[in-house]
């Protein structure tokens, strides 16, 4: 970052001395390209990383990065594709032997509940048979 440069005046008047000082350089306020915006907050929102890191990476104030990522959330702000949040993985974990016990009985039956009632159609009963148990059991409940 560039340093600033200061000059100063003095000016002597008739209600005393004024001094009027002028500075030369950077401000301390940047304009920050939605293009590179976009990049510093896809890198935030990668897998370990900190928001107070990635800010100190680029000089931010880790609460400006933050609201760069509010306005990703919303849209307001396109992050990259390849470099948008990843995602948890889907870890699929095999049943219990329990219920795969109590499941594989079961294979091919249809379960349908009415009004609390369960009613369990085994795979070869034909779908009239079946339309006709639910009506019955529909007119006794």
């Amino acid at each position: 970052m560039e340093h600033q440069n200061e000059h100063r005046m003095e000016v002597r008047g008739s209600n005393g001395v004024s001094r009027i000082e002028v500075l030369d350089g950077p401000t301390g306020r940047r304009r920050w390209p939605d293009d590179l915006k976009a990049r510093i907050v896809a890198e935030s929102f990668q897998p370990g990383a900190r928001v107070c890191d990635v800010a100190a990476k680029y000089g931010l104030i880790a609460r400006h990065l933050s609201g760069w990522r509010a306005q990703a959330r919303k849209g307001e702000l396109a992050v990259p594709v390849d470099m948008s949040p990843a995602f948890v993985p889907l870890v699929i974990e095999p049943l219990a032997d329990v219920v795969a016990a109590a499941a594989s009985v079961d294979t091919g039956v249809i379960k349908v509940d009415i009004c609390g009632a369960v009613l369990h159609v085994a795979p070869d009963c034909s779908p009239e048979r079946a339309a006709a148990l639910v009506a019955a059991l529909r007119n006794v409940l």
